[in-house]
């Protein structure tokens, strides 16, 4: 996806969503996030959200601009977004394309 983003940056807007935790410490935890220290407990609020989503993007490095889904999981459950899906959206705000 980095490729990609770099790629084509400057003609397509690229945003990350970050949404609630797939695999959370309070919830179903697998062997890979204990191993890599991914460890964040499911968010109860939308600061804890915030909080965790900076962190990923600054440890992961990730170029894309991260815009942070709401406490009531709203796009995650009308997109089905876990564990993550690449939408396309044209400039009539309709779905071009998703995948994923």
């Amino acid at each position: 996806m980095e490729e990609i983003y770099h790629r084509f940056c400057e003609l397509v807007a690229f945003f990350v969503i970050y949404i609630q935790e797939a695999h959370p410490t309070d919830g179903w935890q697998v062997d890979s996030n204990i191993q890599e220290g991914v460890l964040y407990r499911q968010h109860q609020t939308f600061e804890e959200r915030e909080e965790v989503a900076q962190a990923c993007s600054v440890d992961l490095h990730m170029p894309m601009p991260v815009l942070i889904e709401d406490i009531d999981n709203a796009i995650d459950e009308a997109y089905g977004a876990a564990p993550e899906r690449l939408y396309l959206v044209g400039t009539d705000g309709r779905v071009a394309y998703h995948g994923g």
